[in-house]
């Protein structure tokens, strides 16, 4: 694993080969961090990695100024990965929750977030039911944007607050941005 930009770029981290993540590719990690750089401002950011893994995408947001990341994994092994790379980077930005992703979503606490990310398994049957559990739970902010990693076979586009499409070889990531609701104020 490798940390393309930010405070804690090159640094790389040996992932064990008994890891059954499938990371997102450096190329689409670059050009997907090169979209979200363009569209918000990092800096200070509370964000949300979901379905963690090796951590990669929480460490590059916090690398590039997030303030906070709760980063989301189930598998006790890639978790304890997580939480051993941030012993080394003593980032202080980042909260580890051991646990499934849809108890975390049904059960979170009134928190929001600027930025989430989300990575499922490709495979994962629920994967079409996250955006609408995202929003439906009002986690992302107003101005704030959320991030689906999944394969071709999927479309979102007629999802609330669908931005962007983006495919990086094979990788597509769907893109919500979250625009503030500005009350119209009539005289009467």
């Amino acid at each position: 694993m490798r940390i393309i930009g930010g405070k804690y770029k090159r640094r790389r981290f040996q992932v064990p080969s008994s890891f059954k993540a499938r990371p997102t590719t450096d190329f689409a990690k670059e050009n997907i961090f090169n979209v979200i750089h363009n569209i918000i401002d990092l800096e200070d950011l509370e964000a949300l990695d979901l379905f963690a893994g090796t951590g990669s995408i929480a460490f590059e947001m916090l690398s590039r100024g997030c303030r906070t990341v709760t980063a989301v994994e189930k598998n006790n092994m890639h978790a304890s990965f997580i939480a051993k790379v941030e012993s080394e980077l003593k980032t202080g930005g980042l909260k580890l929750i051991r646990g499934d992703v849809f108890r975390y979503l049904s059960t979170a606490k009134p928190q929001s977030f600027d930025l989430i990310f989300a990575d499922p398994p490709y495979d994962l049957e629920e994967l079409p039911k996250i955006p609408q559990l995202i929003l439906e739970k009002d986690l992302l902010r107003d101005e704030g944007l959320f991030i689906l990693e999944h394969p071709k076979t999927y479309d979102f586009s007629t999802l609330p607050f669908f931005f962007q499409h983006r495919v990086y070889g094979s990788v597509n990531f769907s893109l919500f941005l979250k625009e503030s609701i500005k009350e119209e104020k009539t005289d009467a």
